[in-house]
């Protein structure tokens, strides 16, 4: 089955290929955004446009132009050889895009050049106990005191709330206009007097999401992105972007949890003597899994040069989102069914590896399909704003 992009790609993949090799040893094994290795990593890869690579360089990013394909040969090569990609997160993957469309000069220059180098981590205040798919009924609220809001409220699965340094944050500033208006986007520092988190426990044993509480939490005016009660567009822009993001899960489906290709995981766990798949329906499962993979990033490839064009729609995220989660989640049954019982280590030293602990990585991706948007939510914006249905 042949998977290569082409003579143009596979140059640039030994390239990238090359490069890994030769600064492997430079690479973070660890401590979080905040380590210092993980820095300097992630300058040098924006200095080669392996990261940041359509960021213009006057934010602190490399000032190329997107190419789908060599994002995704970028990101097979890093996940392949185990090594980082770049730094990641809500600010780098969501909020950026959102500020370099929506913010004003001033706030590009002031948050996005340090959320680049790792030196400002964010986290996505949306969703409430009350106001989840129905995000637009959300009640968190803030008043304006001379330059200050003042917020008043609660968020639930806050992802890495308790690390984060700001938030991008929805509140109502118009408690009696219709749900979709009187709201609006806020950014402050999860460090102001009145904010507090509580870790949540997910059924895979991690704690990745928070309860965040604000009480009479002052925000500075200019913080404000966009206008006041029109926050609802910037929300539904960043959505946008989180959806692509999610996607993004999808993009190296064909990879397990520790960069392994399913079919060389296969080859290990149910292959004969000659090195082959000798379960002829995990062999078919997973054939049928690269081609959907591999058909899933032409389209993005397409819905890429579209945008170029001019004929971008934004709307396409949903279709996206859903259809990198479904394979993500396909990926993990298909891993678990290979590797059978060596899969369902929990805890100790002998699963210590993630692959064997592909358990909580199954568990985990059950999320992907709530996150973000729901399955479901994306199939009705699908339908009405894709394929144009009727109501």
């Amino acid at each position: 089955m042949d998977l290569t992009y082409g003579a143009e790609y596979e140059k640039f993949r030994n390239e990238v290929r090359s490069f890994i090799e030769s600064h492997r040893s430079q690479a973070p094994d660890g401590g979080g955004m905040r380590a210092e290795k993980n820095r300097a990593w992630q300058k040098m890869l924006i200095e080669r446009g392996y990261t940041a690579r359509t960021i213009p360089r006057e934010y602190g990013g490399h000032g190329g132009e997107m190419d789908i394909l060599k994002s995704r040969i970028i990101a097979e090569e890093f996940a392949q050889a185990q090594v980082p990609g770049g730094l990641g997160g809500q600010g780098i993957s969501m909020l950026v895009p959102t500020l370099l469309e929506m913010g004003t000069e001033e706030q590009k220059r002031q948050f996005i050049p340090p959320t680049l180098r790792g030196e400002m981590i964010w986290c996505q205040g949306y969703s409430e106990p009350n106001a989840g798919s129905d995000l637009a009924s959300l009640r968190t609220n803030a008043v304006l005191d001379g330059d200050d809001w003042v917020v008043n409220g609660q968020k639930i699965w806050t992802s890495t709330a308790q690390y984060a340094d700001w938030i991008f944050c929805l509140v109502r500033t118009e408690p009696n206009a219709p749900k979709h208006q009187g709201i609006s986007f806020l950014l402050f520092d999860m460090e102001s007097p009145g904010v507090s988190t509580s870790p949540i426990t997910l059924i895979s044993g991690s704690s990745p999401f928070c309860q965040t509480f604000f009480d009479n939490v002052k925000v500075p005016k200019q913080n404000l992105v966009g206008t006041v009660n029109h926050g609802w567009t910037i929300a539904k822009r960043l959505l946008q972007h989180e959806r692509q993001m999610v996607a993004g899960i999808g993009g190296n489906s064909a990879l397990g949890a520790t960069g392994r290709k399913m079919e060389d995981i296969a080859k290990e766990y149910v292959g004969d003597d000659d090195g082959r798949i000798a379960d002829a329906a995990i062999r078919s499962k997973i054939t049928s899994h690269r081609m959907n993979d591999r058909a899933f990033q032409l389209t993005l490839g397409r819905s890429v040069e579209e945008a170029k064009a001019g004929r971008a729609n934004g709307d396409l995220s949903s279709m996206f989102k859903y259809y990198g989660t479904e394979q993500n989640k396909r990926k993990y049954e298909v891993l678990l069914e290979t590797m059978g019982t060596q899969a369902v280590g929990w805890d100790g030293d002998a699963f210590s590896d993630r692959e064997l602990n592909t358990t909580r990585q199954w568990l985990r991706s059950k999320a992907n399909s709530i996150e973000g948007g729901t399955s479901e939510v994306q199939l009705n914006v699908i339908a009405k704003r894709v394929l144009g249905l009727p109501d």
